[in-house]
């Protein structure tokens, strides 16, 4: 329980924090630790319940069947039996599987099996909530009042109980992707799953057969009455065409009629001569753009064309003579100069040769200007053929246009009847091959072993839920946590160096050192304020070692030292730490005066052997000289003043503070090495404030596991001429049994057990 003390102006170097660490896996493991028996209560209590839901819920077993869905076993009865695609195999499927679930399926089973007579199916043992639901629907129906119901509206219910008890015990899915359809139920009998099952697979087989027959039979008695009408109407429509083509004399050859023919005709001779008027005014346009061009620019950029025969090569000849004309000149003009005589005689010659190719080019162009007037005139006639053969034949084309709707009328009747008669014989040879379109390819048995509900896993997540449970009452109480447990609490919280820890005492101490001298000189100080006198080796008189260690340093030089004890609350222990600390003093020799200064509830005044007349009050007010007011513990040579309160007093804070008690403190510090009071606490009254200006320095006592930070850190905060002198803290009340899981890895609390050799502690028990 020894904890070094440090000095107020200084601070224990701690283990720097990685900023950026946000879960600390330490105190998570120690929480862990610390609430393990309430997670290891859970999980049992999870168990139990698991086991008493064992215990009391009925065995149920589930038989399954599967039925595969095959549209090849009717390709004999059906000319074509194209595969669904996928979204229409899945629609298909899912309609087979409410099938399976509906009402009017169930009924049929539940009638097969005589299941309205099972008593054992319409009343199965049933669970805790069932067995309560069941109760609560008999307790309302008594309030209920409803007329006799007959033998058939009973029968009747009974069927429907039953139909509705298969229902909610059926269960039917896809298997995967494929075609199969798993059906299984579940009962209290496995015999009676089975029959069931095998039943369901059975009444689906039939009720498709039947489906499959009722479906053609109406088909073909609809289909029958349908052919006799469309028969006739396509009759009628055929006999309507022929009719009305004699009386408009709409004749055909080859498939259209003669008018017809001989307008196509004329349209593709309008074609054509309309493609030679283009063609021959193209090539008129291309040379007359070279004649009106000029002499010399028609000669040089003039195509002779090859159809036009003997003017052709005239012009060829006469254009190769120019160009041989124009190379000499242009050599002799490259030799000898343009002034050169053979020069000017090749120009003149030149010259020559281009009037003679721009006369021909002229000619040229005038044929070909014939030749477009030719082919404009005979498109021109064409047109006016066109043009009287199409007013000619428009009313009969206005007559064709009926013809062609009253053929289109008739062909539709046509088709469609034979598409009906196709359909008819379809149908009726169908009712020949009453096949359904599924088979059981996996026949159910009677299960052997129950499906529910299953041990392990029932068990397995009874745990699992009850440590969870477990987790989370103990997540609540570390929630709940806002006590201090440990040394780093209080540095944390209130920033006061920790004193140490003080564990529980109890009444029955044993005294074997001290018995020869209580029974020759009776102590004045009860033993529960003699703990330290009594085991000096323990491990509270240690702790109270180090507090005075600790006032010692940081009261340093001063011959006479004032310490107060303070707690917040009240029964914190405050009082019985002060008579230890305080006697622990006197029995190492120090000169002590130990003052009960609590004058509202003098707690160490009533706890004295000896009843004492006059105390604290009379020395302040000066009724006694303080000196007569002292009790001298014979044993240690202690010094106590206690307080004697008669009445109720409401102004102690003024009699702490007032000059009565100052001048008491100043005559003490020249008779005693240490002055201990015993203050009130500081969160009902005021009276530790009032006394702090003579105070050296403040031991606050807290109560270990029971004593709110956040209430301490208020105080402290609310009263700083006491913060300001705190010596340190001491946990009083502490369980040293439990203190080891709330201390963190590596911390002095879970090492508490090495240091027993080291104490000798007394034997007491908690009062």
């Amino acid at each position: 329980m020894h904890q070094k003390n440090i000095p107020l102006n200084s601070r224990m170097p701690r283990e720097a924090e990685d900023a950026d660490r946000f879960i600390d896996l330490e105190r998570l493991a120690a929480i862990a630790l610390r609430q393990a028996r309430v997670v290891a209560v859970g999980a049992g209590i999870g168990l139990a319940l698991g086991a008493a839901y064992l215990v009391f819920t009925p065995s149920e077993y589930t038989a399954a069947t599967r039925i595969l869905l095959d549209n090849s076993l009717t390709r004999f009865a059906e000319e074509k039996n194209p595969a669904p695609a996928a979204m229409q195999a899945d629609s298909m499927i899912s309609s087979e599987v409410e099938i399976l679930k509906s009402a009017r399926l169930a009924r049929a089973v539940a009638v097969a099996q005589n299941l309205q007579a099972n008593e054992a199916f319409l009343n199965p043992p049933r669970s805790p909530i069932g067995w309560l639901k069941g109760q609560v629907k008999a307790v309302t129906g008594l309030f209920s009042s409803a007329p006799e119901p007959s033998p058939a509206s009973v029968e009747n219910a009974r069927i429907g109980k039953a139909t509705a008890l298969l229902q909610a015990g059926l269960n039917a899915e896809r298997v995967g992707r494929s075609y199969v359809i798993e059906v299984s139920f579940r009962a209290n009998d496995r015999k009676l799953a089975g029959a069931i099952a095998r039943a369901y697979a059975d009444a689906y087989l039939s009720d498709q057969l039947d489906a499959n027959f009722d479906a053609t039979q109406r088909a073909t008695v609809w289909l029958q009455g349908r052919l006799a009408e469309l028969r006739e109407s396509s009759q009628a429509a055929a006999l309507e065409v022929e009719k009305f083509r004699a009386e408009h004399g709409l004749t055909s050859a080859r498939g259209e009629l003669i008018s017809e023919q001989q307008l196509s005709d004329l349209n593709s001779q309008l074609i054509l001569a309309q493609a030679d008027t283009a063609n021959a005014l193209a090539r008129y346009d291309q040379f007359k753009a070279i004649i009106d061009s000029g002499p010399d620019n028609a000669v040089r950029n003039a195509t002779i064309p090859a159809d036009k025969g003997g003017n052709n090569a005239v012009i060829n000849d006469l254009k190769a003579r120019y160009l041989g004309v124009t190379k000499r000149e242009q050599e002799v003009s490259t030799r000898f100069g343009k002034d050169h005589a053979q020069a000017v005689a090749l120009r003149r010659e030149q010259a020559d040769l281009t009037g003679q190719i721009f006369q021909e080019l002229q000619q040229l162009t005038e044929s070909y200007r014939n030749e477009y007037e030719v082919a404009k005139s005979r498109e021109t006639s064409l047109r006016n053929n066109v043009g009287q053969m199409a007013g000619q034949s428009s009313e009969a084309g206005q007559s064709l246009v009926r013809l062609r709707e009253l053929e289109q009328k008739s062909a539709a009747l046509a088709t469609l009847y034979q598409t009906f008669l196709s359909r008819h014989e379809e149908a009726s040879q169908q009712q020949t091959f009453p096949i359904a379109k599924a088979r059981v390819i996996s026949e159910a048995g009677d299960p052997v072993s129950a499906s529910s509900p299953r041990k392990a896993m029932v068990l397995g997540l009874s745990l699992v839920l009850g440590l969870f449970g477990g987790a989370a009452a103990g997540a609540f109480r570390e929630f709940r946590e806002r006590f201090f447990r440990t040394g780093e609490d209080v540095r944390t919280a209130l920033g006061f160096d920790f004193l140490g820890y003080l564990p529980v005492v109890g009444t029955r101490l044993s005294n074997s050192n001290a018995g020869s001298l209580a029974e020759a000189a009776p102590p004045v100080t009860p033993r529960i304020l003699r703990v330290a006198i009594n085991a000096p080796s323990s491990s509270f008189a240690e702790t109270l070692r180090n507090t005075k260690l600790a006032c010692d340093v940081v009261l340093q030089g001063r011959p006479s030292k004032v310490i107060g004890f303070v707690s917040v609350l009240p029964h914190e222990g405050k009082t019985t730490v002060a008579a230890n600390f305080a006697g622990l003093l006197a029995a190492n020799g120090a000169r002590t005066l130990l003052i009960d200064g609590d004058l509202r509830n003098p707690g160490l005044s009533r706890g004295l052997s000896l009843a004492p007349d006059k105390g604290l009050v009379e020395a302040i007010v000066g009724e006694q000289h303080w000196q007569n007011t002292v009790m001298v513990d014979r044993t240690t040579r202690l010094a106590i003043i206690p307080a004697v309160v008669r009445r109720r007093q409401s102004h102690t804070s003024e009699l702490l503070s007032g000059p009565g008690m100052q001048a008491l403190i100043e005559e003490a510090r020249a008779a005693y090495d240490y002055i201990v009071v015993d203050l009130p606490p500081l969160g009902p009254v005021v009276d530790a404030k009032a006394f702090a200006p003579m105070a050296d320095g403040f031991v606050m006592v807290t109560e270990w596991g029971s004593t709110p930070r956040a209430l301490v850190r208020a105080a402290m905060q609310a009263e700083p001429q006491v913060a300001d002198k705190v010596l340190g803290v001491v946990l009083n009340k502490t369980d040293t049994g439990q203190l080891a899981r709330y201390g963190t890895f590596g911390g002095a609390e879970r090492y508490l057990q090495h240091y027993a050799s080291y104490y000798v502690e007394p034997t007491a028990t908690k009062g």
